[in-house]
């Protein structure tokens, strides 16, 4: 585990998971998925633009999101990311596959 205040790695996939539960409280853009993902966390989630936007773009690519141009709280052009009717269906089966993983990791750390 990293040091209290450190950033920490996410598996493979996470990503895209936490993005599609954050952005079922509404539409936000990529500052504000950032944001709360490190407010939620306990700053622990500190996601960068490097890996925030391309994941961004393969849900809007996979259908999962969708984006539309509007004016931020401090009046600047900002894409809002909204949660599709698809990318609901799929957050069910990304958490589920989510929650398995967990459990087989747990199995594994409580064994060893």
């Amino acid at each position: 585990m990293g040091k209290p205040h450190e950033p920490s790695e996410l598996l493979p996939g996470t990503l895209e998971l936490l993005i599609l539960e954050t952005l079922t409280a509404g539409a936000m853009h990529g500052y504000g998925i950032a944001q709360r993902l490190r407010q939620v966390s306990d700053e622990v989630l500190q996601v960068g633009e490097s890996s925030l936007y391309p994941a961004l773009q393969r849900l809007l690519l996979k259908g999962w999101v969708k984006g539309e141009w509007g004016a931020s709280e401090n009046n600047r052009r900002a894409r809002f990311y909204t949660l599709t009717a698809t990318g609901r269906k799929q957050l069910v089966n990304e958490r589920q596959e989510f929650d398995r993983l967990m459990v087989a990791i747990q199995k594994v750390l409580n064994t060893a």
